[in-house]
């Protein structure tokens, strides 16, 4: 599976966006979908995740709220509708991929990435 992120930008504190991650392969509805975020200097954080179903979506207590994470399995692209951003929303945003059927707040399990897409939010 190759993922691409897109949909980052420069906005300011309270607006939206929406990113995107379109997934090549097959069988993308067989994968657990998850989007991760880096900030400068941070570790990698989890974000939210859905599994193959769309249902139960998990989120990270940071982003609950003001984070929507849904799935086309028909067009192979998992979204990340943000809402509500703040400054420390700023990082870079990767799509993940994890062939089954739960989904892991952890890095580890995932064996897919995409490039990565940067959100910068100003105050």
């Amino acid at each position: 599976v190759q993922l691409q992120a897109s949909g980052g930008g420069l906005v300011q504190a309270g607006d939206s966006l929406r990113l995107s991650c379109a997934a090549s392969g097959r069988t993308f509805s067989s994968y657990t979908m998850a989007w991760f975020r880096q900030a400068p200097g941070k570790e990698r954080e989890f974000v939210a995740a859905i599994t193959w179903s769309g249902d139960s979506p998990y989120y990270a207590d940071s982003v609950k709220g003001r984070f929507t994470i849904s799935r086309d399995n028909a067009r192979n692209t998992v979204y990340l509708q943000m809402n509500s951003l703040k400054p420390e929303d700023t990082a870079v945003y990767y799509c993940a991929a994890r062939y089954a059927l739960t989904s892991s707040v952890s890095s580890a399990p995932y064996n897919y990435w995409g490039q990565g897409t940067q959100v910068t939010v100003s105050s």
